[in-house]
């Protein structure tokens, strides 16, 4: 679990597991790098560990979360202050006898990762959790690293930010997406993206696709099962509304030239008048008065999250397989139903 009683859930048997009253089945120790900005830190730990409790808890699995972090990724002293103790640096990572990882995105200072400050300890997790995990999940920013480091793949720069919550179609039958339903709604939030022509070309798999937002989740075997999240299915309902209004203050701040551009298949035909009225008056005379404006449209949102239920899914699907390497459950068993393994 993770270091603090906040996440002693997670190392709990399965209520399946319980209910019959067997001893504590083997345990899947995973490991989560958090890399995301100070902002979001602990909002993004809180997210991948509840996502990974439900997972646990549906399957009947032992789950143990232990918390990492890149030194590289900026922080501040208070920050990491907060975080001694709790995240342990990659030589106790590589200590720690995981079995899986889960490597989050991070805020981009650079065009070109390879010129971030975390870049280096970022390429060598990568070619250590190929050789040394049964599984690594890498998500947004970590994805693009990721491709960059193993096959050369370039992110592209978007016209647009990518912001919303986009129809994602299920083009492939693989176990990580036994369930999804052919069509779901996923959370995207990044400038850059992966194209998929390159992907297909240097073997990844592609398992959903937005029209709209390009790849969504995709993996490879490398021989460790490598998965690769563009969008945020870890994100909570109102993830979108709080970075739209991250945006609006950096414009109304000076620190961004043009408003934000409104995240797409998210805010109600209200809210989005609301805001358009907003940056209308933003670009007229920005003013920091304004972002209690920005607050009091967002306090009369109540955030839609359809993906909800798809994410939990596509975590109970990767834990599932999890347990299949770990030897955990017997081959050819499955996740079904609600999750259980039968």
């Amino acid at each position: 679990m993770a270091d603090g009683a906040r996440y002693s859930e997670l190392s709990r048997p399965g209520l399946k597991a319980r209910a019959a009253g067997r001893a504590r089945p083997p345990r899947i120790e995973i490991g989560l790098v958090n890399n995301m900005p100070d902002a979001a830190l602990q909002a993004t730990e809180r997210q991948f560990a509840d996502l990974v409790a439900d997972a646990a808890a549906a399957g009947g699995v032992d789950v143990r979360l232990r918390l990492f972090s890149l030194s590289g990724v900026p922080r501040t002293a208070l920050t990491r202050q907060a975080m001694d103790g709790r995240y342990g640096d990659m030589t106790a990572l590589k200590a720690a006898g995981l079995d899986a990882l889960i490597v989050t995105g991070a805020e981009p200072r650079t065009p070109d990762l390879r010129a971030e400050p975390f870049w280096g300890e970022l390429a060598d997790l990568v070619d250590w959790a190929r050789d040394n995990t049964a599984s690594t999940l890498w998500s947004c920013l970590a994805a693009h690293a990721a491709v960059l480091h193993l096959d050369g793949i370039e992110r592209q720069p978007l016209a647009e930010k990518c912001a919303g919550v986009f129809l994602c179609e299920r083009v492939a039958d693989d176990p990580m997406v036994e369930g999804v339903p052919a069509m779901t709604r996923m959370p995207h939030s990044r400038r850059n993206g992966l194209p998929i022509v390159d992907l297909a070309a240097k073997g990844y798999h592609l398992l959903t696709e937005s029209r709209e937002a390009g790849a969504d989740v995709f993996l490879r075997r490398e021989p460790s099962l490598f998965v690769f999240f563009q969008g945020h299915p870890e994100y909570d309902a109102d993830g979108l509304l709080r970075e739209y209004c991250r945006d609006v203050g950096r414009h109304l701040r000076g620190e961004q030239a043009q408003p934000p551009a409104l995240p797409t298949g998210y805010f109600d035909t209200a809210t989005e008048s609301a805001f358009r009225a907003l940056a209308a008056e933003a670009v007229r005379a920005p003013q920091a008065r304004l972002m209690i404006r920005c607050g009091e449209i967002a306090a009369a949102f109540t955030p839609p999250q359809p993906w909800k239920p798809h994410a939990q899914t596509l975590i109970r699907n990767w834990i599932g397989q999890l347990a299949l390497a770990k030897g955990l459950v017997a081959e050819g068993l499955k996740m079904v139903g609600d999750g259980v393994m039968t």
